[in-house]
Parts: structure tokens; C-alpha cells; sequence
């Protein structure tokens, strides 16, 4: 195995994942960081233009607030999460989040305007954008902000540092290049973890040479999520997953087509079952209150799908864009205005994808279909992590101390904004829990919240801690074991070596390592039969939770013996074992909460109802101890800011 080198790192400030949360903490925290001789630095394990979630483009911004009010925004999301959620957190960002959008505009972003120069809204809260360059755009800002000299990439980060003398405060990070042999070790008083959800923590429903595609990033391996968790932060909701419904295979989004073009999904033989499932005696009126309050949640709409596709039978579910595109084209005036129209909304709807889903525009041409000629599928995925759409896991953080109330500023605030339990350790974007619905700009906004109380903590704190070196000494072992093992163990293998291949392909067994490829499998396995995946139609019990935990338990113990033949396979280790971490607090989370909160989501076989008088007041919390390798299990309050009167609307 060849020699590594270490690269020492020493800043005041580290942004973890410059995604668009990270690059909203970079263009913040740039601003007060000059003002206060605070040194920033950014490091990436991919390539900043296009890391992150939006890295493939986006067509559109789904968090504008326009004239709508913060209490509006927050009587949206306190809905499609049936109640669970953060007001302070949610409100701080709503109340921000235009300033970010019209940053976006003054970058470069194009925006849609009408003939009178308004955005065009897709909905309330949603503005059309021609957004393929999004994050490029947005990444520019963020580099010039911070100084390109400052900006790390290539790099992942495996682990956060604990302050020798203080074990409730950062100190900070190790990681590795994932192109050259080099170990980094990065010092700080603070840092911002926005390093993204998780994705093939659950088998994907795409196999064979599809492998890999998602709807939200594969490289998204639950790091935020591990490295707050593993520094002991206490965190939220991890049993919250977002399942969305999308065009089948490719993942291609829907929101333009029910929005813009106001398309009507039903089942194969024709049955309308969102009104079914409003009108009265319908199966929305069983999900009280949010069942019978538009607009409908979104697990409650997945719900309605899966009863029609896996208790009646009768899928798939389609998407009638030839419907929705003739009834819009039929306005003209004349055929020839006619044929005009239906060619611009043709475009339009091509452009949807290739702004942001290109591979679900190469599959529909692949299978020669038309969306103005006929109904596509529509399919729920399998379960994400994401705290900054539909989902809500995430760790728990201080919100700002402005909005509280007596009762909440003693559960909600501790001293800086977007500040974990943890001394010196902020997060953002899918880093937070429980402030859903902030998208990209609002992530872009919570990195900014963020930052700028990261500068302040760096102020008020400018004692540097201390890294235990011996610690540290001992991670740089644990970081490149996999490396180590491979080389040790090589010999054994039936693929052959990186000096010697086989002509042709066979499946590598080895008695003595695991690849990360066979790990990932296994966990997805488990996952998906045990806990809740789409192969048991997302259902699950006490019973099949604690099998998963148990086989969990074994996993974890086996990925001392992965093996890496080189750096990228290096870095497929780690996003296991980070993946393997946030599956375990998932499962034991969705344990904890004895309720089937979000039908649509997965259902809690031996617990099938709401529990809103119980389990409605709380939010499942959980510590880790990585010492002793065990959770603590707690609930904290939901402590509501403001009456909520009235339900605004999509």
C-alpha cells in the first residue's frame, strides 16, 4: 500500500458540503468573516460547480414566499408533515428566503417573467426557472465569496474531531483525497455540516445497468447525518423518510405537470382516487386532521396510489399529460394558434426534464413516447433521507431566539442559530431536522442563518480546542484500513488483483473482506425487507424491526473487513459505513414512535392509526454514544409559536 501524507488544515471556520446550503453559508459567512478576521474554508468531496442536489439542475424554486407571510409557509408545511415540525426554524427561513431568490437573479439564474415582467409561479410557492446551470451559477457566487484559495476539493470527510478537554465541543474533521494519497486533518473553532441526505440506504427500484439511478443524488451517503450523530449531537425524526411518486424509472419530476399543467393522475382503469378520497366517507376523512384539509399531504396522496396499486390491484398509476396539454392547447382561438400552442407546451414539458432530469427525457425518447399522445406511469420511489424537502431527519439545532416563546426558548434555543447540541458544530440544508420544505433556496437560506451564527460562535469562542492527538493518530489507521485489508487479503480473491484480471467477469468472492459493493446490497436487503422498502410494500412491525437491528448489528461488525482496491473504492467504504449509521437510528426511531404517523411513508403494521393525542405532541429524538456504540431514545415537545386559523394552499 502506498505512503499517505498528511495535509493539516487549520481555520476558524469549516463548511462541510458546499451544495446549495453550503454555498449559501459560503456567500453569508464571507460577508461577516471579513468584517470580523474570521478565516473560512470549504472542503468538497466532489467538484463545488456541481455538488449537491441541485448539481443536475432544477426546474424550478420551490420556496418563494412573494407577499405570502411566514405563518402562510408555515400552515403549508405543519400540513403535508402532519404536524410535525419546527415553527421557529421554519418561519426564520420563510422569512428570508426571497432576499435569497432575488440573489439567485442578480448571479445569473433566469427566472421566468410574463409580458408584464412578474415571475411566473407554478404554483404559490413555486417559481419556473430555466435552471440546467443552477448550482453552477449559484457555486460561482459562493467561490468568489470565499476565494478560491480557501476551497478544498476532492476531499471527503470521514469523521469530526471532538475537543480534547471538552467532548461536547468540535475541534475538528479528518478525511482523505479521493484522488491522491493524502490524509487531511482540519482544525477549527467551528463548522457547518450541510453535507446532504441519504440515498440507497434502501434498495432502489433501478437493477441491472439502471443501478444507481435515483431521484434524489446517489452520492448522497447520509454523511451529514453520521457526522453529527457520531460526534454525539442529539438528532430528530430520523424515522421520517420522503417517498416521492414519479414518472417510473428514470425518476422524472411531477410538480410542473399537476401545477402548471394541471394533470389529473388515476388509476389504470380510469378511477380519480384523490377526489374519491376527499369526497365524504372517502379514505382521506380516516387521516383526521390533515386528511380532510387541502392541501392533501403527500404521504396521504402516496397512500391513495398504493391502495389502488397494492390492495385493489388496479395499476399502475398514470399521468394524463395528453389530457392536461389538449385542454390547455383548446383555449386558442384558431388552429392555427392551436397547433402554436400545443407545440410551446410540448417544449415546455421536455424542457421540465432536460433542465433537471435529463435521463428521464433520454428514456422517454428510448421508449418512443409522447407526452402530448398518451398517459406515462407514475411510481413511488424507495424511502430518502431528506430534511430539506418532504422528509424531516435531521439533527436537532437551536433556532433563533426572536420568535420564541417563554415555553420553547427553553426547548429551542441555546445560544446560536442552527447550532447543534454540540459546542461549535452547526448544520444546515438536510443537515437540520424538523424545518421541511425549505428546498433549494431555503437550504441555500439556512446556510446563510447558519454561517452567520458560525462567525459569531468563532467570535465570542476564539480559544482554539484541542485534538487529542492519539485520537487522531489512531483514525488515520481506521481511515485507510480498508486499503490495508485489501492488500493483505488480495491473494484470495476470485476476481483476480489490480496485477492480474481474469479475461472474463466473475462475482468476487473473498472468505476474508467485503466490497463496498456487496455491502451496499446487503444493507439495501435488509432495509427493504425489514424495515419498511418498497419490496414489502412499506410495511413493517416490532417484529421485523428488531430482525433488522439484529442483522444490523452483525453488518456493522462485518464492515471492519471492507476492502478497497483504490482511492474511489475508499471512499464507497465510508459512504457505507455512513449509510449503515442513519439505517440503524432510522430503524430504531421508527421503533420508538408506535404509530403509523405517515401512511405513505410506511406503515407500522402492529401500530396502524394516528395517535395525535400521544404521539402528535412530540418529536422522537435520539443521542449516540460512539464510545459505547448505543442510542439513547427521548421525545422533546412540539411547542407550536402561533394558532394556526387557516391552511394556505399550493
Amino acid at each position: 500500500m502506498q505512503e499517505f501524507k498528511t495535509i493539516e488544515v487549520d481555520t476558524d471556520l469549516l463548511i462541510i458540503g458546499p451544495g446549495m446550503a453550503g454555498s449559501g453559508a459560503c456567500v453569508e459567512g464571507a460577508h461577516w468573516a471579513k468584517e470580523n478576521d474570521v478565516k473560512i474554508t470549504v472542503v468538497d468531496k466532489a467538484a463545488m460547480e456541481r455538488s449537491g442536489a441541485v448539481g443536475m439542475g432544477l426546474s424550478a424554486i420551490n420556496q418563494y414566499q412573494g407577499e405570502n407571510t411566514p405563518v402562510d409557509y408555515l400552515s403549508y408545511v405543519r400540513q403535508d408533515l402532519m404536524g410535525l415540525c419546527r415553527d421557529d426554524l421554519v418561519m426564520d427561513i420563510s422569512r428570508h428566503v426571497n432576499g435569497s431568490v432575488h440573489m439567485f437573479e442578480k448571479f445569473g439564474l433566469p427566472i421566468w417573467k410574463d409580458p408584464d415582467g412578474n415571475y411566473v409561479h407554478e404554483g404559490r410557492w413555486q417559481l419556473m426557472i430555466n435552471g440546467e446551470s443552477y448550482k453552477a451559477i449559484v457555486a460561482e457566487a459562493a467561490k468568489n465569496a470565499v476565494g478560491m484559495d480557501n476551497i478544498i476539493e476532492r476531499v471527503f470527510v470521514v469523521r469530526l474531531l471532538l475537543d480534547k478537554n471538552d467532548k461536547n465541543r468540535v475541534a475538528g474533521a479528518i478525511g482523505f483525497s479521493v484522488r491522491d494519497p493524502e490524509i487531511y486533518v482540519f482544525r477549527f473553532k467551528a463548522c457547518i455540516v450541510c453535507a446532504g441526505g441519504a440515498v440507497h440506504v434502501f434498495r432502489p427500484r433501478s437493477t441491472g445497468e439502471g443501478l444507481g439511478r435515483a431521484w434524489y443524488p446517489p452520492w448522497n451517503a447520509g454523511s451529514s447525518s453520521y457526522l453529527t450523530t457520531t460526534a454525539g449531537a442529539e438528532m430528530t425524526s430520523q424515522e421520517v423518510v420522503f417517498i416521492p411518486a414519479r414518472f417510473k424509472d428514470g425518476y422524472g419530476p411531477v410538480g410542473a405537470w399537476f401545477l402548471l399543467f394541471k394533470a389529473m393522475a388515476t388509476s389504470a382503469t380510469g378511477f380519480n382516487y384523490m377526489a374519491e378520497g376527499l369526497a365524504e366517507g372517502g379514505e382521506l376523512h380516516n387521516w383526521p386532521p390533515y386528511g380532510e384539509v387541502k392541501p392533501i399531504p403527500t404521504c396521504l396522496r402516496n397512500h391513495l396510489m398504493m391502495i389502488e396499486m397494492y390492495k385493489k390491484g388496479d395499476g399502475p398509476i398514470l399521468m394524463h399529460t395528453d389530457k392536461a396539454i389538449a385542454k390547455i392547447a383548446e383555449q386558442a382561438p384558431d388552429e392555427k394558434a392551436y397547433k402554436k400552442e400545443m407545440k410551446k407546451l410540448e417544449a415546455e414539458a421536455w424542457e421540465d426534464f432536460l433542465d433537471m432530469t435529463i435521463s428521464q427525457a433520454v428514456l422517454w425518447a428510448s421508449k418512443d413516447v409522447f407526452p402530448e399522445e398518451g398517459p406515462s406511469e407514475i411510481m413511488p420511489s424507495e424511502p430518502y433521507f431528506i430534511g430539506s424537502h418532504s422528509g424531516a431527519s435531521g439533527a436537532w439545532t437551536s433556532g433563533p431566539e426572536d420568535i420564541q416563546t417563554d415555553e420553547s426558548k427553553k426547548e429551542y434555543f441555546w445560544g446560536y442559530n442552527r447550532m447543534t447540541t454540540v459546542k461549535g458544530l452547526f448544520a444546515a440544508g438536510d443537515g437540520v431536522g424538523v424545518s421541511s420544505h425549505k428546498f433549494s433556496s431555503g437550504s441555500f437560506t439556512e446556510g446563510r442563518i447558519a454561517a452567520k451564527a458560525a462567525v459569531k460562535y468563532c467570535v465570542d469562542n476564539p480559544d482554539k480546542p484541542e485534538v487529542d492527538e492519539a485520537e487522531l493518530d489512531k483514525l488515520k489507521e481506521l481511515v485507510l484500513k480498508p486499503l490495508k485489508h485489501y492488500e493483505e487479503h488480495k491473494a484470495l480473491t476470485t476476481l483476480g488483483t489490480t496485477d492480474k484480471k481474469y479475461a472474463l467477469p466473475v462475482e468476487e468472492v473473498n472468505p476474508n473482506y467485503i466490497t463496498p459493493k456487496m455491502a451496499i446490497f446487503r444493507l439495501n436487503k435488509i432495509m427493504d425487507e425489514y424495515v419498511a422498502g418498497w419490496g414489502s410494500m412499506y410495511n413493517c412491525s416490532k417484529t421485523t424491526l428488531d430482525i433488522a437491528l439484529h442483522l444490523i448489528k452483525l453488518l456493522k461488525e462485518d464492515l471492519s473487513k471492507l476492502a478497497a482496491r483504490n482511492l474511489h473504492e475508499l471512499m464507497r467504504c465510508w459512504e457505507n459505513v455512513h449509510r449503515v449509521q442513519i439505517a440503524e437510528a432510522h430503524t430504531r426511531h421508527k421503533l420508538h414512535r408506535e404509530e403509523t404517523r405517515w401512511p405513505g411513508y410506511y406503515y407500522r403494521t402492529d401500530f396502524p392509526k394516528l395517535e395525535e393525542d400521544s404521539w402528535g405532541k412530540v418529536f422522537v429524538n435520539s443521542v449516540y454514544d460512539a464510545e459505547k456504540n448505543e442510542f439513547t431514545m427521548r421525545t422533546r415537545p412540539i411547542i407550536h409559536l402561533v394558532d394556526i386559523k387557516e391552511v394556505v394552499g399550493m
